[in-house]
């Protein structure tokens, strides 16, 4: 994809009391912070996330907010109610 912007799934941990930095990249998504624990868990969910993509044949910026629910759903995310 050559597009100048993508769609990415953003991580925010804020509990590291440890002085670590931690940085995760990977396709459709970047992490940051956290405890080792809570990034494990971000990092978990994010490739939890890619292989649903996969498996539905689509990337990140194909899908619409319908399926990123249903997605954020099936890997165990809090998903808020719809309006």
């Amino acid at each position: 994809m050559n597009r100048l912007y993508r769609k990415i799934l953003l991580g925010l941990g804020f509990d590291a009391k440890d002085g670590h930095v931690r940085i995760t990249k990977g396709d459709n998504f970047r992490l940051f912070g956290g405890s080792k624990i809570t990034h494990e868990i971000m990092q978990e969910k994010a490739i939890k996330f890619n292989e649903q993509l996969e498996k539905r044949s689509k990337t990140l910026d194909e899908i619409n907010e319908k399926e990123f629910r249903e997605i954020a759903k099936v890997i165990g995310l809090k998903v808020p109610e719809d309006k």
